[in-house]
């Protein structure tokens, strides 16, 4: 089509349609439709503008007038054009002055510029902020995720068959609608699990399926704090929770953690807190388990003052020294811990699937959030989980996975204290998919994991999940992309970067 600007009259006065039709891969009809309905929106052709017959317009573009007419029945269609016979076409008189697209007069001697968006970007105070935080975990994220499993070993044809299977037996059940819940046989399988695995006290009904972890803090949030209401979480800590709690309307702060996890004796100085976030079995970041003694004092202060615990079991499915740890959960007498768990991290990130499981209480004000969140998750995909799950592939699964990430880690630790130097000491590395090696103060983590970043190692610096300022310094490293035999080289290449920039 070519670029001629066909011309169309106001009560004589002629006005040019610039319609620009070049190679698109939409149809004729719509890049002649789309043309002239900006430049009505615009103001550019006013009410009552003639536009030329569908002959005329077929002519200048050099299309055929079938092409035309299907434009200008769009366009009537939507109200923006006028269509009588003898009268021809022409804007509709409804496109007045209050178009919203108009074009706006201009003052003499200003500028000519672009109409200003910021009034219709403009966002709610919350809004904003839930905005920052996103784009700051988004610039922060690695390309393969911090910590996320690798997915070459899974057992693809095992999950396709099982798939396979439950959409040739299912009909139309997955087409459905589900409960928001989540299906009964996954939350049963869940339950099952964790019951055995993890010392949770639980029956399947208090299983809520839910897409994944920052889900699950997203609606205990919304759940459970007031806006200005105190929410507690680790420091150092994950940085996803924070931003859930912030998006809540909390005010967050952050209590100390050291060799033994999170302090008891810091919650004191937080009194009214109605929440607190911890990660006892794997701290994230640094990787240390809750003391026995500790687990007890904070069921005892949550008891005392009514405030609810978070507990995100991170990844105690992936214990490669002594027996796993019970969980907090199966510790608590009075019901105030609320348990997170998720299927993204042990199997495959694109999975989205994982589960809270909450007191019998908020079993119903759960359920109905979820309901109003984003209604239910796929119910195949579910069923196909609970099947992986019945049928022992997760547990093959996760003892076929816990030999290749403890040879890898094995790998990690031996490269890194024979190539980093007695400088570097290395956190507790018996669970988890990731280990931090510590700097000395004031070292540049950011610096250093920058580097790391370029030559495609997962490496994150702890300066990026404290909260208060601290000289404390350290790198976490991930070996779920690894392999026992590439880490040694992958530790080398970052070597330099380590032993020239500490101290400084």
């Amino acid at each position: 089509m070519s670029g001629r600007r066909p011309r169309a009259s106001r009560r004589g006065a002629p006005l040019q349609v610039p319609v620009t039709a070049g190679p698109e891969p939409s149809p004729l009809y719509t890049q002649v439709y789309r043309e002239i309905r900006e430049h009505i929106l615009s103001g550019v052709l006013r009410p009552g503008a003639r536009l030329p017959s569908a002959r005329t317009l077929a002519a200048d573009l050099g299309v055929s007038r079938n092409t035309i007419e299907a434009a200008f029945l769009q366009l009537g269609a939507e109200g923006f054009i006028t269509r009588r016979v003898g009268a021809g076409t022409t804007v509709a008189s409804s496109m007045g002055e209050s178009a919203p697209f108009r074009a706006r007069p201009r003052r003499a001697g200003t500028p000519r510029a672009e109409a200003p968006r910021s009034a219709a970007l403009r966002l709610s105070a919350r809004g904003t902020l839930i905005t920052e935080c996103g784009l700051a975990e988004i610039a922060g994220d690695h390309p393969a995720g911090p910590c996320a499993t690798e997915v070459a070993g899974f057992p693809v044809r095992t999950w396709n068959r099982l798939l396979a299977r439950r959409a040739r037996r299912a009909g139309i059940a997955p087409f459905q609608a589900a409960d928001p819940a989540g299906l009964p046989a996954l939350r049963e399988a869940i339950a099952d699990h964790v019951r055995v695995t993890r010392g949770v006290r639980c029956e399947w009904r208090q299983v809520i399926v839910v897409t994944s972890t920052q889900q699950a803090l997203d609606l205990c949030g919304r759940l459970l704090l007031d806006p200005g209401a105190v929410a507690l979480m680790e420091d150092p800590g994950y940085r996803g929770t924070r931003a859930a709690l912030l998006a809540a309307g909390a005010e967050v702060r952050g209590v100390p953690v050291d060799g033994d996890g999170v302090d008891p004796e810091a919650l004191a100085a937080h009194p009214g807190a109605r929440l607190l976030y911890v990660t006892p079995s794997h701290q994230y970041p640094l990787g240390v388990t809750l003391t026995l003694a500790r687990r007890l004092a904070l069921l005892r202060w949550a008891a005392a003052t009514g405030a609810w615990i978070l507990e995100d079991d991170y990844d105690s499915e992936f214990r490669y020294d002594g027996r796993p740890l019970a969980s907090l959960q199966g510790l608590d007498p009075e019901g105030r811990v609320i348990y997170l768990g998720t299927c993204n991290k042990v199997l495959f990130p694109g999975l989205r699937l994982g589960y809270v499981i909450v007191p019998p209480g908020l079993v119903a004000p759960f359920t109905a959030a979820r309901r109003i969140s984003d209604g239910f998750s796929p119910p195949l995909v579910q069923a196909v989980l609970a099947d992986f799950i019945s049928g022992g592939h997760f547990a093959a699964w996760l003892r076929q996975a816990r030999q290749h990430y403890a040879a890898c880690r094995d790998a990690l630790v031996a490269s890194i204290t024979t190539q980093w130097g007695p400088a570097v000491t290395l956190g507790p590395s018996d669970t988890g998919l990731h280990l931090m090696a510590h700097l000395p103060d004031g070292a540049p983590d950011a610096a250093i994991a920058e580097a790391a970043t370029a030559q495609c190692l997962g490496v994150l610096p702890l300066t990026r999940y404290l909260a208060a300022p601290s000289r404390r310094r350290g790198l976490l490293l991930s070996y779920v992309a690894g392999t026992p035999a590439r880490i040694p080289a992958d530790v080398a290449a970052l070597a330099p970067a380590v032993r020239g920039r500490r101290g400084r």
